[in-house]
């Protein structure tokens, strides 16, 4: 069930003020009773994580590798999302960055100081980054899966193809979704799902009527302002945007960081993660899966996931942690 709460006079990064809607869910344990888990969402996300309509539901539920009968699993909705009626016009004045601060603002009203993990895939993971450069000390974890700590040169471009699509097409969702689709997956991946098959019915390749059915399927369930405001969220994340000196305070905080990426990501590539691992840090770790798929890899690859986790969320550990 969704619930909501209110943050007036809220002053974005570059000035402007806003009063919010915020709405999450919360599912498993209830606030107070156990390990908080925060569960940042992606593009076209939304608060419904897990049950029968949840879009991470292989990865959070009963006896799932995020178990919902030893955690609490907390996950809001990005203000302007559509998913609860609340809309964000003004979209250019918000980066990932207020987001985050607006989350951090919001469990400060519910009167939660500490979480035991924060994750989340592609935009949530980099929100993640966000609130912990704002508050190092919010979460024991940080788990950013297919994402990174900042918005690359080769993602601030395809954001760009992407506004333009949401600025100038007739079918504006529509197109946009499906040159998305490009970034999201593989040349191997349609190779392995369509060998050049044409739909006779139809007279076009099968790859054709795959991506128009996307952009449809997004053009159904999608708001156009929500759509422009998660791909200037998605452009515009950078925990540098205050110095390099946040890296410091980061690793200074003691939270553990588990990036994971994933090998033929075209989007967040994992190269970037790479990089961000330093030996003068031994709470920063980064695996990887192995998928022909791409960047959907991390709402694909349930199995990889749930064992690069496990050792973060499995029974025996969570109930050491919820005794500290």
């Amino acid at each position: 069930m969704l619930q909501k709460l209110k943050i007036k006079d809220f002053i974005t990064l570059n000035g402007s003020i806003q009063e919010l809607q915020v709405t999450y869910e919360v599912f498993g344990q209830p606030l107070g009773t156990a390990p908080i888990v925060l569960v940042n969402h992606a593009l076209t996300g939304n608060s419904t994580v897990t049950g029968k309509n949840g879009w991470w539901s292989n990865l959070i539920g009963p006896e799932k590798c995020i178990g919902t009968e030893q955690y609490t699993i907390l996950a809001f909705n990005i203000p302007g999302n559509g998913y609860d009626g609340f809309e964000i016009k003004n979209y250019r004045d918000f980066v990932a960055g207020d987001i985050a601060n607006v989350f951090l603002k919001a469990l400060e009203q519910m009167e939660v100081s500490r979480l035991y993990a924060i994750i989340g895939g592609s935009l949530g993971g980099g929100i993640g980054w966000e609130m912990v450069a704002l508050e190092p000390n919010i979460t024991e974890y940080l788990i950013p899966i297919a994402s990174d700590w900042k918005s690359t040169d080769w993602l601030i471009a395809n954001c760009r193809i992407q506004e333009q699509f949401l600025l100038n097409s007739s079918k504006p969702i529509h197109d946009a979704r499906m040159h998305a689709m490009l970034c999201y997956r593989t040349p191997e991946s349609f190779k392995a799902r369509f060998h050049r098959s044409v739909n006779e019915e139809l007279g076009m390749f099968n790859i054709e009527s795959w991506l128009l059915h996307h952009g449809k399927k997004l053009q159904g369930r999608f708001q156009l302002s929500a759509y422009k405001l998660m791909n200037q969220l998605l452009k515009t994340i950078d925990i540098r945007r205050d110095g390099e000196a946040v890296f410091q305070k980061i690793w200074e905080s003691g939270v553990k960081v588990q990036m994971v990426g994933v090998d033929t990501d075209l989007f967040f590539l994992p190269g970037e993660n790479i990089e961000t691992l330093t030996p003068m840090n031994q709470n920063l770790k980064y695996a990887e899966i192995e998928s022909i798929h791409g960047h959907d890899a991390f709402l694909i690859e349930f199995e990889q996931l749930e064992e690069i986790l496990a050792g973060i969320f499995k029974k025996e550990f969570a109930d050491e942690r919820a005794k500290v």
